[in-house]
């Protein structure tokens, strides 16, 4: 399976670039935000910036080996790649360990790994193989229902370990399905309700109800439908005001309560000034101390190792859920969009890559890594700064850890490989 290139580096230089850029500025940070006093070994694996420049040196290594590997291998292999991901996720029942209240995680040593982050490059892999071995364009329900099982069993598996954060991401896959001939009334069902339920909790079930109604009568008489066509209105606005109220109810009975003081914060529901305090001391303590680093470092930083709130350790995981707010207080509004614009930029490039392929697996495959790597950095620079609720990911080759960098490296370094033998072919 291993093969010697003799025509050259064919890769992707651009996609090359902008990663060395990631992970070395995210080396910086995670630096920044590890470090306790002056730092004098780099190299001290006790320490977190330590460990990490060990996960670096694996990485580089990884990609190595990725890159040695020949393209055919990643789709001949990727069901079996997938069902390993699976078995790894279903061991976690038996043999996983507890951290921070989700089973995720399995404990090699001193050392830990989380299947769920490598889950996600098999998931993408079994999703183009599935897609581009039956020729489908998404048209039919049975493929719908077959392709969506393989990306329900791992988000499942991965939710039942209390790990909600990572199967959120799993749901971008959609645009993957999109891409590639799914009807366009889904998408725009998921939106619909996706703002329904944020406006049913917000202003409740029968304002969100009337609202609906107002739309939906304006919609029928500007378009003239002919007579009949109102019943469809009425089940529609019969649909919206129950899964409002379902989304109530499943707000009120079905999540923790962590949970709904995350929502409540998000929205500002909790009109109890006594209760909303002791919320901000709890739930949203990460955030307010994330926002105020974020606005300390003002339009340049504070500079390399001066972030006060960052140095004092005012907020909680910082190098790894909250990295960004180390980016926002030490590098500025500057550094935070020179972060803002390589993860667009390498987004932008994976799809117009993908675009180009001569093959449905390897466009399809390529789809699935810019979606997946636009959900992570979307929710997670949004949590930092307070735009979306709380939700445990963390920032593609920038946070901490070992288990998110090298999945996150399988999943980009698998599609410059499919895409370098695009290039070889010409």
């Amino acid at each position: 399976m291993l093969r010697e290139n003799h025509r050259g580096f064919k890769f992707d230089w651009i996609i090359i670039i902008l990663f060395l850029l990631l992970v070395g500025f995210g080396y910086l940070n995670i630096l920044s935000a590890s470090h306790v006093g002056e730092v004098t070994n780099y190299f001290d694996t006790t320490q977190l910036y330590g460990k990490q420049l060990v996960f670096l040196g694996l990485t580089f290594v990884l990609v190595i080996l990725i890159l040695s590997f020949e393209a055919k291998f990643y789709e001949r292999f990727a069901s079996i790649i997938y069902l390993v991901a699976i078995l790894a996720l279903i061991g976690l029942f038996i043999f996983g360990k507890d951290v921070n209240g989700a089973r995720s995680w399995y404990g090699i040593g001193s050392m830990t790994i989380q299947p769920s982050e490598f889950a996600k490059f098999a998931t993408a892999l079994a999703v183009a193989k599935y897609i581009s071995d039956l020729q489908t364009n998404m048209q039919t329900l049975k493929d719908q229902l077959r392709v969506t099982a393989i990306i329900f069993i791992p988000a499942l598996l991965i939710l039942l370990q209390n790990d909600a954060g990572s199967t959120i991401v799993y749901l971008a896959f959609f645009f993957v399905f999109y891409r590639e001939g799914l009807q366009q009334i889904y998408l725009i069902i998921g939106l619909s309700l996706i703002v329904l339920a944020v406006l049913g909790l917000k202003f409740g079930v029968l304002i969100t109800g009337g609202g609906v109604a107002i739309v939906l009568i304006t919609t029928y008489f500007l378009r003239k439908k002919k007579r009949g066509s109102i019943l469809q209105y009425i089940l529609v606005l019969l649909i919206s005001v129950i899964f409002s109220y379902g989304v109530k109810l499943f707000y009120q009975h079905g999540i923790k309560p962590h949970q709904q003081n995350r929502i409540s914060l998000w929205l500002r529901l909790e009109k109890d000034p006594a209760k909303l305090e002791r919320m901000k001391k709890s739930e949203a303590y990460n955030l307010i101390q994330s926002e105020q680093a974020i606005s300390s470092g003002g339009f340049s930083g504070k500079g390399f190792l001066e972030g006060t709130r960052t140095t004092g350790k005012f907020v909680p995981e910082q190098e790894t859920d909250y990295i960004f707010s180390t980016v926002g207080e030490e590098w500025g509004f500057l550094g935070t969009s020179f972060v803002v614009l390589i993860f667009v930029c390498l987004i932008i490039r994976i799809l117009y890559l993908a675009e180009a392929q001569k093959s449905q697996f390897s466009r399809v495959y390529g789809y699935g890594v810019a979606s997946i790597l636009f959900i992570h950095f979307t929710i997670n620079i949004g949590m930092v700064m307070g735009l979306i609720p709380t939700v445990g990911i963390p920032l593609p080759f920038f946070s901490y850890g070992g288990s998110g960098l090298w999945g996150f490296t399988i999943l980009l370094f698998i599609f410059v490989k499919l895409d370098s033998n695009k290039i070889n072919e010409w």
